[in-house]
């Protein structure tokens, strides 16, 4: 016989296992039936204190539901690393292995002339310094508190720092790993804009830095300082603005051939999953308009924004890599050229994920080799 207290406890999981049902129900419906969020993207305020889901931009019904993932990351274990490695599909003559541990959201790498490699980061504001001492690699932090450094380069025994707003210089800098100190700001005539606001660095033939400023928002007109691609000489602190009508560029580098700059471009979100295509761009004459945000992929205008622009005002992609791939960069390879004197092998580093509904969240991965610009293209998309 089930006595008076157990009768009372049952009592009492039952209302409220019927509260929290209740609750539950109470949540989904008023989330159902609250009206679209729509922000003022347009503004100052947005870019200078932008929401935690900035990057999806007034809301659609499709969007109901979703928020942006929350805490730090933590970095994948060494399990998962190998598990990850394994799947990893190479052209002959290509391996992959994991070089280091323990390097938390890394970006950028450049090596030092001493054979340390620096590595910047996400959010955290760390740079890492790594040094191979006979097999055993051993990571250091050597800068700390930056606002998210993630473009690095290394030239004539300096390191260089982007820091969103700030390009900063190291000197001396893999003799003084145990104390950088606060460096030198070579250049600083950029936004403060955080959303889309992280750089890359790409050095050409003269020593001069492509730099990337991307639009604080998913979609709009951008402000006239961002949106585009600057020519930055370190030395000097003189720029150039070189290309115009860029979203968002985490990645390029320059032709060894012709010294032409190319580069990757993550195309905006929330018009399909299959729309509109990530590029590769490149650049042949200062001053060109790759099409933002008046047309995506060099053949769709903006459902919004074209606003009577044609795409034939644009400059074309090289190549349209794949809706929502979230190409990360793209390196040239010259060892290709000991086989073959003519040849230039350039790749392309995509996200695994970069889709915002759970069709564009499953990893679609293939492996795509193309002639582009006269030469072979490898390209791993996720």
């Amino acid at each position: 016989m089930t006595s008076a207290f157990h009768r009372s406890v049952l009592a009492l999981v039952a209302i409220g296992l019927v509260a929290g049902g209740g609750i539950a129900f109470a949540q989904q419906q008023g989330q159902k039936d609250r009206a679209l969020k729509k922000y003022e993207s347009g503004t100052k305020e947005f870019w200078t204190h932008p929401p935690d889901d900035w990057f999806l931009g007034d809301e659609t019904e499709q969007q109901k539901g979703l928020a942006p993932p929350s805490g730090p990351p933590t970095g994948a274990s060494e399990a998962e690393l190998a598990a990850l490695v394994k799947k990893i599909k190479l052209p002959a003559g290509f391996s992959i292995e994991v070089w280091a541990g323990g390097v938390l959201q890394a970006r950028q790498m450049a090596w030092g002339d001493k054979g340390t490699l620096f590595v910047g980061s996400f959010d955290l504001g760390n740079v890492y310094a790594i040094k191979d001492n006979g097999g055993k690699r051993e990571v250091r932090t050597v800068l700390k508190g930056l606002k998210m450094p993630t473009g690095l380069a290394f030239r004539n025994g300096a390191l260089y720092v982007v820091a969103v707003d700030k390009l900063i210089r190291y000197e001396n800098a893999e003799a003084n790993l145990d104390n950088l100190g606060a460096g030198k700001v070579v250049y600083d005539d950029m936004p403060s804009y955080i959303a889309h606001g992280w750089k890359y660095i790409a050095v050409d033939k003269e020593g001069w830095f492509y730099l990337p400023f991307g639009p604080p928002f998913n979609i709009g007109i951008p402000p006239t300082s961002v949106s585009q691609i600057r020519r930055v000489d370190p030395q000097t602190g003189n720029a150039e603005i070189w290309a115009l009508g860029v979203r968002n560029s985490v990645g390029g580098d320059v032709d060894p051939r012709t010294g032409r700059y190319f580069f990757t471009e993550n195309a905006r979100d929330w018009i399909s999953d299959d729309l509109p295509s990530d590029k590769l761009n490149m650049i042949s004459k200062m001053g060109e308009h790759f099409g933002y945000p008046y047309c995506h992929q060099g053949d769709m205008p903006d459902p919004k924004f074209a606003m009577g622009h044609k795409c034939s005002e644009f400059t074309p992609p090289v190549l349209n890599l794949g809706a929502h791939v979230a190409p990360l960069g793209m390196k040239f390879y010259t060892r290709v050229q000991e086989r073959d004197p003519d040849r230039r092998a350039r790749f392309v580093e995509p996200a695994q994920i970069s889709g915002r509904t759970d069709r564009a969240r499953q990893c679609r991965s293939r492996r795509q080799e193309c002639e582009a610009d006269g030469f072979r293209l490898g390209l791993d998309r996720g």
